[in-house]
């Protein structure tokens, strides 16, 4: 496929993908006025038939479908050609790409009708419009001054929160956003922070050098941040153009078709773990050799120009195959999946509404009263369900907390071993110097952070996957409860109308007949979005992750580094002194430095591990607590609206004649009015599928 056609497709795919969502919004949109009108019908005739948590859900959902973008994260160290990457994908210079921009500021890349840069500060100041030429001047720093400040421990611009740079280009237009994150040799706090951006984009650009392949940085970034949690990461591989004029003889064919073999083992040997699918290898699928400047050059002669050699139309093939026939089937699935349950839940009231309209008041009331029982089966279901979740949770706190004590109590008895490939370069004569000892207590410094920082990482991936599974097996329970309920509901309905209501017969496991509050704690709805970070980001209805983000960052950065780091630097400085003339060696040097760190991290590690358990302890705890609220929130409202909707019957036969016709008449057309936007909704969604099929 040659360039112009994958970007043509990419395109095409991105406005067809947009205008589903636009559809599918307004029919969400005009589901929602439907029912609330009804409802307001309803005060007047035969009551509401309190659909309320419906009309809320698609609301949100229809809103968040209005806005939806795919977001794309893209992350590289310093001098990985980031920004040539990014104006070739766009097709403008309009980053710079000479140096690197906006170190340590996030930068939000997003449709706008006019050329802005919005600044937002972190310290309450209004934000702040410049034009393009200033915001590159104000914020902008080359790599020497930024690697300055990296050793420095300080960030280029503290106040700045992110920048939103909007822009008329076609890719952004057709609902892409790009999130250009800090470089990944920034302070350890702020990477720790950055897995907040990871877990809420839809696909990581990593951006890599073929000159510098799998630097130590990266590797460490891969494995702390991005290995085992589930995220979908297109590695770029820049600069592939320059492995020919590194050769003596550039065109020489065989040599080099033989560098180039040697520089893919190397990345395939680092890259191969990190393209792994549920067993299946997506390494070709995922790893990328581009040669951004190249297609940089040319598509700013002409925008339409072929970029065949330059790695981008298999890149931008692979990008849309992942974005437009996964992601967002997958995303309209739950939203059609939402459209059924609320046209289901209005037809289901509507027939048991519809046989009780010739029932007087005191026969209604005593129909009421006999499926008296049938509610308490009801909230007796929430409440075991209740139960389960606060069992899991005091179990999963308990366990993770002392999962986490006894880790890092240990970490004393591995020290010496994992210390060594952090510690920095040790010249003693540079020691002895004052004038250069506070270079090497920063270095030293760094070293440990990175040291606390991987040990801490490795230790979360642990207890993120305890905690998966046993979101999962409360998931179960929740489709075992849900279940239950469906046939205490099914016979409460049976009650009333002496009739068995049955609208919807597919069994399957997204369309099954379980409750929408089961549906929500299975995981198979999400509704809302997150904000992280000081603007918003597209998240899960509910997100445990981001939880325990909050709280690990705490543990990882600013719990252990604070409690240890300033306090052992001083007997290490000692402990070097004291070794004297006689002890010069670098090795001999070395080891007394890891001995003597080690004594010292040992002899806070236990006030360490008390004090930072509790952290983790209540970082579990919220997160199924945040769980518990919200399905309990949901049974309660289904609970409520059920007996609010028998209770609206009987205030408006206790006020008012009834019109039997005119309300029958009145209920089937709702009936009929759902349907036709649910109908509307499954046509979209059926023909989104056969356009890609």
């Amino acid at each position: 496929m040659t360039d112009q056609v994958a970007n043509d497709r990419f395109i095409q795919d991105l406005e067809r993908v947009a205008q589903v969502r636009s559809e599918i919004s307004v029919c969400l949109s005009k589901l929602a006025q439907t029912i609330n009108q009804a409802e307001l019908a309803g005060d007047s005739s035969s009551g509401k038939l309190s659909l309320e948590r419906d009309i809320e859900d698609i609301t949100i959902a229809s809103k968040n479908l209005r806005q939806g973008v795919f977001r794309l994260l893209v992350l590289g160290d310093m001098k990985r050609g980031k920004s040539t990457f990014l104006n070739a994908l766009i097709g403008e210079n309009l980053l710079p790409s000479d140096v690197n921009p906006c170190t340590a500021v996030l930068t939000v890349l997003r449709y706008g009708p006019e050329k802005k840069v919005t600044i937002h500060f972190n310290d309450g100041k209004s934000p702040q419009q410049l034009d393009f030429q200033n915001f590159k001047y104000k914020y902008t720093i080359d790599s020497a001054e930024a690697k300055k400040l990296e050793q420095e421990k300080k960030q280029a611009f503290p106040d700045v929160d992110y920048a939103v740079v909007e822009y008329p280009l076609t890719l952004l237009e057709k609902g892409i956003e790009i999130v250009d994150s800090p470089g990944l040799n920034d302070t350890e706090a702020r990477n720790e922070l950055s897995l907040g951006y990871v877990n809420n984009c839809h696909a990581i650009l990593f951006v890599m050098r073929a000159s510098q392949p799998c630097t130590l940085g990266e590797r460490r970034y891969l494995e702390n941040y991005i290995k085992g949690r589930g995220l979908t990461v297109f590695f770029l591989v820049n600069a592939w153009d320059q492995v020919r004029e590194s050769l003596i003889d550039p065109d020489d064919v065989e040599e080099l078709k033989a560098s180039e073999n040697r520089l893919r083992q190397v990345f395939n040997a680092n890259l191969a773990e990190y393209c792994t699918v549920e067993g299946q290898n997506i390494y070709d699928e995922r790893v990328f050799e581009l040669s951004s400047i190249q297609a940089l050059r040319r598509r700013l002669k002409n925008p339409q120009a072929d970029l065949e050699g330059t790695g981008f139309p298999k890149f931008m093939e692979a990008l849309n195959t992942f974005l437009t026939r996964e992601r967002a089937i997958a995303e309209l699935r739950q939203v059609r999946t939402l459209a059924r349950l609320a046209c289901n839940h209005t037809r289901e009231a509507v027939a048991r509404r519809i046989p009780l309209l010739d029932q007087d008041v005191n026969e209604l009331k005593k129909r009421i009263d006999s499926v008296e029982p049938e509610f308490n089966k009801l909230t007796g279901i929430r409440d075991e369900f209740q139960k389960e979740i606060i069992n899991t949770r005091d179990t999963q706190a308990r366990t993770i907390s002392e999962s986490f004590r006894g880790y890092v109590l240990n970490l004393g008895n591995t020290f010496e071993t994992d210390f060594l490939r952090y510690q920095p370069e040790l010249n003693l004569f540079d020691f002895l110097s004052s004038g250069k000892r506070e270079a090497f207590n920063t270095a030293l410094q760094k070293a440990f952070e990175q040291y606390i920082t991987d040990k801490s990482a490795a230790w979360t991936l642990t207890a993120e996957k305890d905690i998966n599974a046993a979101f999962k097996e409360l998931s179960r329970s929740a489709s075992q409860y849900g279940a239950s309920y469906s046939q205490v509901t099914d016979q409460i309905t049976e009650k009333l109308t002496g009739q068995n209501v049955k609208v919807n017969a597919t069994t399957t496991a997204e369309e099954d007949n379980s409750p929408s509050w089961a549906k929500w704690a299975m995981g198979l709805l999400s509704l809302s979005k997150g904000n992280l970070a000081g603007f918003a980001l597209a998240g899960a209805g509910f997100d445990w992750k981001n939880i325990l983000l909050n709280y690990f960052t705490v543990i990882g950065i600013g719990g252990i580094i604070t409690a240890v780091t300033g306090i052992f630097l001083g007997p290490i400085g000692f402990a070097l002194l004291g070794l004297g003339v006689g002890f010069l060696q670098a090795d001999q040097a070395r080891k007394e430095l890891v001995k003597t760190a080690k004594k010292e991290l040992v002899k806070h590690l236990p006030q360490v591990a008390h004090e930072q358990s509790q952290v983790v302890y209540n970082a579990v705890k919220e997160c199924f607590d945040s769980y518990e609220r919200e399905v309990s929130k949901r049974i309660n409202d289904d609970i409520v609206s059920r007996k609010s909707e028998l209770d609206n019957l009987v205030k408006q036969k206790q006020t008012r004649e009834i019109n039997r016709e005119g309300e029958f008449n009145r209920l089937k057309n709702l009936q009929e009015d759902v349907i036709a936007q649910l109908q509307k909704i499954e046509a979209a969604y059926s023909n989104l599928l056969a356009y890609y099929s």
